[in-house]
C-alpha cells in the first residue's frame, strides 16, 4: 500500500503490523496499545469529532498534558478529516498567557479546543470579548456512530495534515503548516538516512506538541510499523538515569535527547551512579538537537555508554525545525569527526534524502566552503508557509524555493554543516528558548533604579566549556560611573528578575555608555551588533573595570568568617545557591540580594542541617529572618532556646506601609517569596503556622489569630496596617483585622486571595491523606495529578507510616536528597496542615471589618463549576464588611495565581494597595 497521507499511514500500520504499537508510562503505570487498537479508538472518536465540528472551524486545538491523550485525539481529528493543531504548554506569565490564547483564537480562526475537564481552567480568560470553543473530552457521548472514513482518506499530498505552533510562550505563535506529502517525504528521508526498520524500537520523552516527538519518533516509528515508548518528561528530568534504564528495558534502538540533557546525564554517571546490569547494545542512534552539542560532552558520554554496549558513534547531532518536520540534517560520525577537526561544537553532518541546504549572505549570494552566512533549506521535506500569516511566510522565503531558517552556519570542505549561532532573538537555556524581548520587558517593568528606560538589551553568549547558553545584560546607567553602590544594586535587581523567569543568573551585567548603545531610526537597539562587539572583546575594558569596581566594593564590605561555623555556612551558601567564585560574599552579605528562590531556601536549610550536624533541624523561619551568615550563626547557636515566632521577613526594604501575608493551608510562607520580591517599596512579612519546627500545632483558630495579632503588634506597633491571606490564610487575616480594628487602629488594606468566607465545609472534606498529598506536591515530591487524582485512593488503604514510605520511596531521589526530607519531617508538616483543617471545621465567620479586597482566579472544579457560580461564592464576603468590597479577577488558577502568574498578580495588587492609600 502506497501511503500518501496520515490517515493511510495509521491504517497501514494497523493492518500490516497489528502486534506493534505504543507503550506509554504515566503515573507509574505502563500501558501498551497496538496500532490496530489505536486505529479503532480514533475511528470511533472521529465520528464524535465530525458531529462536534459540523460546518464550523476545520481546526481542532489539541490541549493535553500527557502523551496518550495527545496521541489519541491527534489521530481522531486526522481520521475525521480535520486539522489538528498541537497546543504548546501555556506560558507561565498570566498576562502573556491571555495574549497567547487571544492570538490563537485569531490565528487559527476560532478553533475548537479539545482538552480535559482538569485542564479547562488553564484556558480561561478574563476578556469577555472572546471565548475559546472549549470541548472537554469527558463530556463526549459514549455512543458509537457510523463513520465512512471518506473525508480523511481522500486527503491529497498538498493538503494540510497538522499545524504545529512555534514560539508559543511569547503570545505571538506562528502556526507551521505540515502537509501530508511533506510529512511522508520527511519520514522516508529519516528512515533511509538512518536505515531504520520495523525491527527498531523508538523512545521519546519530549512532548507531542514538539516535532522532536511527533515526527522524529511517533510518526517515524508508525511509518515503519515499529514499536515506540513514550515517557513523561517530568519523570526523566527528575531522574535522568530513568532514560537509560528504559532504553535498556525496552531494547530501544532510536531515541532523542537535547544537549542540555546529555550534560545532565553525563554528570549523573560521573557521580558514580552506575547501572551495572544495563544493556544498551541495541541503542545505535541517540539523536540530539535543539542547541549546539558540546564535543567534549559527546566524547565523555559516549565513552561511558560504550561500557554498557552502545557504539562509539551513538550520539548523532542534528539540525531540524518544526518547518522541516524535525531532524533533516544529521552527523553520523560524532565525536571522532569533530575531534579530528578541533571543533568545540559538533558538526551537524549532511542532509536526508528530500532536503537541500546552502549558506548565503544577506543579499542571497551563495557563499563558498567555510564562509559563515545565513542557512537556507529547500526540498520536499520543507514546509511551504505559515498558516494565516502571509507576512511571516514572505519574510521566511527571501526566494521562492529557499526557506531562511534564521541560523548562522557554514559548510566545511567535506560538505558537513556547522552552526555558528542564531540570527533569531532568543536565548537557549538548557534546551528551553526564552524570547529576549520578554526578558527585556520584565527588566523594564521591574522599574529598577539606576537603569535608563528603553536602553536595556540582552543577548546570549556561550561560555567556553558550558553545555548551554548564558545571558549577557547591557544597559545605560542613569548614575555616574563612580557610584558603585548603585551599580551593585542594579546588578542584584536584574539578577533577581531573570531568576524568576528562567532560573539562571546572567554571566555579565554591564553598564555601557550611550555611544555603545546606538538606536535605529525606529528606536531599536541591535542585539546582534552588541553581541558581536562583546564576543570580539570590544567591551573588554568595560568588563574589566566593572569587575574591578564591584570587587573593590565587595572587598570594602567583606568580613571573613570568624569561626568554623561561619566558614561552613559560607561554603554551604555558595554551593547551594550556585554562586560563582568571582562573586565575593562574606558573613554580612544578605542572601536576598543573591536572588534566592523558594527551592534554594529548602535546599539551603537541608544542607545546613547536614553540614553542621544540627540536633534540632534549622527552622525555615529562622533562615528567612536571619539573612546573613553572621545573623544565622548566632541564631543557630541559640537554636535550642528559640521560642516559636510567627513572623518571617520576606522583603525588608521600603518606606511604605508593611504588607503582612498569612500562610495558606500548608502552614508555610515560601509561596510568597516571588511576590515579595516585586514589592520593593515596602517591607513584606509572612506569618507561619506553629508546629512546622516541632512545636505543638495550634488547637483553635482563636489561638492562631491571637499569636499572629501579637506578632504583628510587636513588629509594627502602630497602623495603618495592610494584611492579606492566601486561601485558608484569608480567614485568619480577616480575624486578625477584626482584633486590630477592635484596638481602635486602622486596617487600610485587607486582602483575601482566592478564598470565600466560609471555611468549615471545605475543611471537613480534607483528611490526613489529602494533607500529606498537598504538602508532598508543594515540596515537589509528587505531581499535581497524583496529589489531586491518582494517589489518594491507594494511600487511604495504607497506614500513615506506610503512606509516608510510599510517597518517599516513589519520589524523585534527587529531590528527596536535596531537601533532606525524612518520614518524620513529612509527617510533621502534614500534621500541621491537617491540624489547621481540623480547627477550621468549627469556624464560622462573625462580625465585620471596615473594608476588603477579594483576589480570585479560575475556580477549582470541586468548589464551583462555572465562573458565575464562583463569583457568587466570593461575594459571600459582603455581609462581613462594613464598607466597600473590591472584587478582582486574576490570572491562573488557585495553585498558580501567585507563582506562575506572579507578574500580573503583583501589578493588580500594587494598584489596589495604591487605591486603598497604603
Amino acid at each position: 500500500m502506497a501511503v500518501t497521507n496520515l490517515s493511510q499511514l495509521l491504517q497501514h500500520s494497523a493492518t500490516a503490523f497489528p502486534n506493534k504499537g505504543i507503550t506509554c508510562l504515566q503515573d507509574g503505570r505502563t500501558c501498551h496499545t497496538s496500532y490496530s487498537d489505536l486505529f479503532s479508538i480514533a475511528e470511533i472518536n472521529a465520528a464524535q469529532i465530525r458531529k462536534l465540528a459540523g460546518r464550523g472551524s476545520p481546526i481542532f486545538l489539541i490541549h493535553f498534558d500527557n502523551h496518550w491523550d495527545n496521541i489519541v485525539w491527534f489521530w481522531s481529528v486526522v481520521l475525521a478529516g480535520y486539522i489538528p493543531a498541537m497546543s504548546t504548554p501555556l506560558v507561565s506569565d498570566g498576562e502573556q498567557r491571555e495574549k497567547h490564547l487571544l492570538h490563537l483564537h485569531r490565528l487559527l480562526e476560532d478553533p475548537i479546543v479539545l482538552t480535559s475537564t482538569r485542564l479547562q481552567s488553564d484556558l480561561a480568560t478574563s476578556d469577555s470579548q472572546f471565548q475559546l470553543q472549549i470541548r472537554p473530552i469527558e463530556k463526549f457521548g459514549d455512543e458509537s456512530s457510523e463513520w465512512s472514513g471518506t473525508s480523511s482518506s481522500v486527503m491529497g499530498s498538498s493538503d494540510i495534515a497538522a499545524l504545529m505552533l512555534t514560539s508559543g510562550s511569547t503570545g505571538h505563535a506562528k502556526a507551521v503548516t505540515l502537509r501530508h506529502g511533506q510529512i511522508v517525504a520527511a519520514l522516508n528521508g529519516k528512515s533511509q538516512y538512518h536505515e531504520t526498520t520495523s525491527e527498531d524500537v523508538f523512545l521519546s520523552w519530549i512532548g507531542m506538541d514538539h516535532v522532536a516527538n511527533l515526527t522524529e519518533i511517533h510518526l517515524h516509528a508508525m511509518h515503519l510499523g515499529a514499536d515506540q515508548v513514550q515517557l513523561p518528561a517530568g519523570d526523566v528530568i527528575n531522574d535522568p538515569l530513568l532514560f537509560l534504564q528504559q532504553c535498556a528495558q525496552h531494547r530501544v534502538s532510536y531515541t532523542f535527547a537535547p544537549n542540555f540533557f546529555l550534560a545532565t546525564l553525563l554528570r549523573s554517571l560521573q557521580k558514580g551512579e552506575q547501572l551495572s546490569s544495563m544493556d544498551l547494545s541495541r541503542l545505535r542512534a541517540l539523536i540530539s538537537g535543539g542547541e549546539a552539542n558540546v564535543v567534549e560532552t559527546c566524547d565523555d558520554l559516549s565513552k561511558i555508554l560504550m561500557d554498557y554496549g552502545a557504539p562509539r558513534s551513538l550520539i548523532r547531532p542534528g539540525f531540524g525545525m518544526t518547518e522541516t518536520c524535525a531532524g533533516s540534517i544529521y552527523g553520523k560520525n560524532c565525536p571522532e569527526y569533530d575531534i579530528s577537526r578541533g571543533l568545540e561544537f559538533a558538526s551537524l553532518g549532511s542532509c536526508v534524502p528530500g532536503m537541500f541546504v546552502r549558506v548565503v549572505e544577506s543579499s542571497g549570494r551563495v557563499l563558498n566552503s567555510s564562509e559563515v552566512g545565513y542557512l537556507e533549506v529547500s526540498g520536499p521535506v520543507v514546509f511551504s508557509g505559515y498558516y494565516n500569516n502571509y507576512s511571516a511566510t514572505t519574510e521566511a522565503f527571501p526566494t521562492k524555493e529557499w526557506f531562511r531558517t534564521g541560523d548562522l552556519a557554514f559548510i566545511d570542505d567535506a560538505g558537513q554543516l556547522t552552526m555558528t549561532g542564531r540570527a533569531k532573538d532568543t536565548v537557549n537555556i538548557n534546551g528551553l528558548k526564552y524570547p529576549i524581548q520578554e526578558l527585556e520587558t520584565a527588566i523594564e517593568e521591574a522599574d529598577i533604579k539606576g537603569l535608563t528606560p528603553s536602553y536595556t538589551a540582552i543577548f546570549p553568549h556561550r561560555v567556553k566549556g558550558s553545555s548551554t547558553e548564558a545571558i549577557v545584560v547591557v544597559y545605560l546607567p542613569d548614575y555616574s560611573p563612580e557610584h558603585v553602590e548603585t551599580r551593585v544594586k542594579v546588578a542584584r535587581s536584574v539578577s533577581q528578575v531573570l531568576l524568576q523567569i528562567c532560573a539562571v543568573r546572567p554571566c555579565e551585567i554591564l553598564p555601557l555608555t550611550v555611544e555603545h548603545l546606538p538606536k535605529s531610526s525606529l528606536g531599536k537597539l541591535s542585539r546582534a551588533k552588541l553581541r558581536r562587539a562583546f564576543e570580539e572583546g570590544k567591551f573588554k575594558e568595560i568588563v574589566d573595570m566593572n569587575n574591578r569596581l564591584v570587587a573593590e566594593y565587595q572587598q570594602h564590605f567583606y568580613t571573613a568568617p570568624r569561626n568554623k561555623t561561619e566558614a561552613k555556612l559560607l561554603d554551604v551558601v555558595r554551593s547551594s545557591l550556585d554562586i560563582a567564585e568571582s562573586i565575593k560574599i562574606g558573613i554580612d552579605t544578605d542572601f536576598s540580594d543573591l536572588g534566592v528562590t523558594s527551592v534554594e531556601i529548602l535546599r539551603l536549610k537541608s544542607r545546613i542541617d547536614v553540614a553542621l550536624r544540627l540536633s534540632k533541624s534549622l527552622p525555615i523561619g529562622t533562615l528567612l529572618v536571619n539573612r546573613t551568615i553572621r545573623q544565622l550563626g548566632k541564631a543557630i547557636a541559640a537554636l535550642q532556646e528559640s521560642p516559636y515566632e510567627p513572623m518571617t521577613i520576606l522583603q525588608p526594604d521600603g518606606n511604605k506601609t508593611p504588607l503582612w501575608l498569612v500562610h495558606p493551608g500548608v502552614g508555610e510562607v515560601l509561596i510568597f517569596i516571588q511576590l515579595a520580591r516585586y514589592m520593593t517599596d515596602r517591607p513584606v512579612y509572612g506569618l507561619r503556622a506553629r508546629g512546622l519546627d516541632g512545636e505543638q500545632p495550634f488547637t483553635s483558630i482563636s489561638e492562631a489569630v491571637q499569636a499572629y495579632h501579637e506578632s504583628i503588634r510587636r513588629t509594627q506597633p502602630k497602623g495603618p496596617y495592610a494584611i492579606a491571606g492566601y486561601s485558608y490564610g484569608s480567614n485568619l487575616a480577616f480575624e486578625v483585622a477584626k482584633l486590630i480594628e477592635a484596638d481602635g487602629d486602622e486596617v487600610k488594606f485587607l486582602g483575601a486571595f482566592d478564598q470565600p468566607p466560609h471555611l468549615a465545609a471545605r475543611s471537613q472534606q480534607f483528611d490526613w491523606v489529602d494533607c500529606v498529598l498537598f504538602v508532598s506536591f508543594f515540596l515537589g515530591l509528587i505531581t499535581e495529578e497524583q496529589a489531586k487524582h491518582t494517589l489518594g485512593c491507594h494511600l487511604r488503604n495504607l497506614s500513615r507510616e506506610d503512606a509516608l514510605s510510599h510517597i518517599l520511596d516513589n519520589a524523585p531521589k534527587d529531590r528527596v536528597d536535596e531537601l533532606a526530607i525524612t518520614r518524620k519531617k513529612l509527617a510533621d508538616w502534614a500534621g500541621v496542615a491537617f491540624q489547621l483543617k481540623v480547627i477550621g471545621r468549627e469556624y464560622d465567620p462573625t462580625g465585620k471589618v471596615a473594608r476588603l479586597d477579594c483576589f480570585y482566579a479560575a475556580p477549582l472544579p470541586e468548589v464551583a463549576s462555572t465562573m458565575k457560580e464562583w463569583d457568587a461564592i466570593i461575594a459571600e464576603w459582603a455581609p462581613f464588611v462594613k464598607g466597600d468590597v473590591g472584587y478582582h479577577r486574576v490570572d491562573g488558577g488557585h495553585y498558580d495565581m501567585i507563582t506562575t502568574h506572579v507578574r500580573s498578580f503583583q501589578k493588580r495588587l500594587k494598584q489596589v494597595l495604591e487605591d486603598r492609600g497604603v
